[in-house]
């Protein structure tokens, strides 16, 4: 059975998320904080992590940041009474792949959790992919440049993968943020913009003219082998 963890401080929330959970047919696991939280990852194996912003001993983003380090694999979705755009960016930026906020509606919680799940149950037509001197491994989360490592955020990945497999069509930047960042609506597509940006810096041989990731102007940007 298919368990969800759930690192929340609230005994009401975690009751009530534990209610709507087991009547999917999930089995639940539950952490007050952060430490006891990360230990779960490991040794509960969750199919999705729904992380409370502030816990009482860590930093909901560190906890985020944590888990997306040792199983990039695993949703992680945001709970938080804080909706200020710039903590969206944020924890986008750490790896989190959806974010609700609190007060929140059960029934919405339930459907972004399964989408995130099913998202990353997709099967992929390749887990390695090699353009120009990059060369990518996506079940290991590595990619090396010209012989070198190269450092990449967990969005990064998700990001790079997706324009890979997507190579040679055009991806406007409203299906970008829908199917990588996992959201139907969101502030500003210029959290595209930035992100391509970071990315060109990393796996472009000359970032100001690229070669791989190609804007098109109106229309968002495309991927050429």
């Amino acid at each position: 059975m298919s368990r969800i963890l759930v690192i929340e401080d609230d005994a009401r929330i975690q009751k009530a998320l534990h209610r709507l959970f087991t009547a999917e047919g999930y089995e639940v696991a539950s952490a007050e904080n952060g430490r006891t939280g990360l230990e779960l990852v490991k040794s509960a194996a969750p199919v999705a992590v729904i992380l409370d912003l502030m816990l009482p001993d860590a930093s909901g983003r560190d906890i985020c940041k944590s888990i997306k380090q040792s199983s990039s694999n695993i949703p992680v979705i945001i709970l938080s009474a804080v909706s200020e755009v710039a903590d969206k960016v944020l924890l986008l930026e750490l790896g989190a792949d959806d974010y609700v906020t609190k007060p929140f509606s059960p029934r919405e919680l339930l459907a972004r959790v399964q989408a995130a799940i099913r998202r990353l149950e997709k099967p992929h037509v390749s887990k390695t992919f090699s353009f120009g001197d990059v060369h990518v491994d996506f079940q290991k989360m590595e990619a090396i440049k010209a012989g070198v490592p190269l450092v990449l955020t967990a969005h990064e990945f998700k990001l790079l993968r997706f324009l890979l497999e997507n190579a040679d069509r055009v991806l406007s930047r409203e299906e970008l943020l829908n199917s990588v960042w996992g959201y139907n609506f969101y502030p500003s597509t210029r959290t595209v913009d930035n992100q391509i940006l970071k990315l060109r810096h990393k796996v472009e041989p000359d970032p100001s003219n690229p070669k791989y990731i190609r804007t098109l102007h109106g229309m968002g940007y495309k991927f050429v082998f």
